[in-house]
């Protein structure tokens, strides 16, 4: 595999496994990116831009990220909190009062924010056309009673947290996710990341497919447990109906997918402006830019959820938005918070050793919080930060 771009010295196991992913583990076309105190040290990429394609990956090929795309959107609220226009413990219901049907009047924002709000999945699902059109996914989740009262479990919001978070946004600000995202962080920060593409961005990015992982490849160690492949199996289960909260699945190829606004599963961008905003969460990048206060960053990493998630059916820690680390979701260190992507993608900061990391593929496997590819590189990354 002929590997592109560059990492600085001490940084070359990173390379490797990355080269280890296309030989071993199956990957088709991916990028991985590493910041250390505000400096790019890891930029690489290989493959071909379509997972079932032949054109090349370049350095500004971006792709659909999934579920990464949650941890970008969630700097958005924390943002909003920044500047005190977002209450984490104003119940959601003094922004949004619809919100209060279905014994959801308690729920407080920072409920919203950890997957306690008790509303993963939809007792009828959207289909796209209503999941992107910006008013039925709201109006669903605001009718749909509560499958626990909110605040007392989590469970993973996994396409329900789209139309939370962008109609909680939306009524304290009058603007979208999307569109704060695209004005406040990702235009001054640089960063080649969408929630909502737009129309002129279409070409540079890649067409993902799910792939089987090779024969021999040595992934029978995130076999899942019987308890959770069951529930995945099972349709009347609270973790297939969470998934299925849009019936059919969406064509993530679609033009018109790309262009909404969906900040649980369509965010679309490079690797390496996931690493470099998570980099900007935690502190300054090279050209002086950051995100988030240090107080804001400290909230970031700080624990609201923790324990058996009943959507994934295993031990999961939430903070604000972002997902920590933990057995079932390994970052780099218990101080980091960050987000996966169903499939394979993911990106986190890691305040403690002041890194932002990114790797996004369009070979999307069959893994939910830890894919093998993306363990690898961070393993690397770990082994190079500790002989430093």
């Amino acid at each position: 595999m002929d590997i592109q771009g560059a990492v600085n010295e001490g940084y070359e196991p990173v390379r490797d496994a990355f080269a280890r992913n296309f030989e071993v583990l199956g990957d088709r076309g991916a990028a991985v990116a590493v910041y250390r105190d505000g400096r790019k040290v890891v930029d690489l990429w290989a493959g071909t831009k379509d997972a079932n394609g032949s054109e090349p990956w370049t350095a500004g090929t971006a792709q659909i990220v999934r579920s990464t795309t949650k941890g970008v959107a969630a700097a958005v609220a924390l943002l909003l909190q920044q500047r005190g226009l977002l209450d984490l413990d104003a119940p959601v219901a003094s922004y949004w009062p619809e919100f209060k049907a279905g014994g959801k009047d308690r729920t407080l924002v920072r409920h919203l924010l950890a997957h306690q709000a008790g509303v993963p999945a939809l007792d009828r699902g959207l289909t796209v056309a209503q999941a992107a059109d910006g008013v039925s996914g709201a109006r669903a989740v605001a009718a749909q009673r509560a499958f626990w009262e909110p605040g007392t479990a989590h469970g993973y919001h996994a396409q329900t947290f789209s139309w939370l978070l962008s109609e909680l946004v939306l009524r304290a600000t009058g603007r979208t996710v999307g569109g704060i995202l695209a004005e406040e962080i990702a235009e001054p920060l640089g960063l080649d990341f969408w929630i909502g593409l737009p129309e002129g961005e279409e070409h540079r990015v890649g067409r993902v497919a799910p792939v089987e992982p090779p024969a021999g490849a040595g992934l029978l160690k995130t076999r899942p447990r019987r308890n959770v492949s069951e529930a995945y199996a099972d349709p009347e289960s609270l973790t297939r109906r969470a998934f299925a909260a849009i019936d059919p699945l969406p064509d993530e190829n679609d033009p018109a997918y790309r262009a909404a606004e969906l900040p649980a599963s369509a965010g679309i961008g490079t690797a390496r402006a996931l690493a470099r905003f998570y980099a900007a969460t935690i502190g300054v990048v090279e050209d002086g830019a950051r995100i988030f206060t240090p107080a804001t960053t400290a909230l970031a990493g700080t624990e609201f959820a923790a324990g058996a998630d009943r959507v994934l059916v295993v031990n999961t820690r939430f903070g604000p938005g972002y997902m920590l680390h933990g057995p079932a979701s390994p970052l780099l260190s218990p101080a980091s918070f960050g987000h996966p992507g169903r499939g394979g993608s993911l990106a986190f900061a890691d305040p403690e050793a002041g890194v932002g990391f990114g790797y996004v593929t369009n070979a999307h496997a069959k893994s939910v919080t830890a894919d093998p590819r993306a363990q690898a590189l961070v393993r690397a990354l770990r082994g190079c930060l500790a002989d430093a």
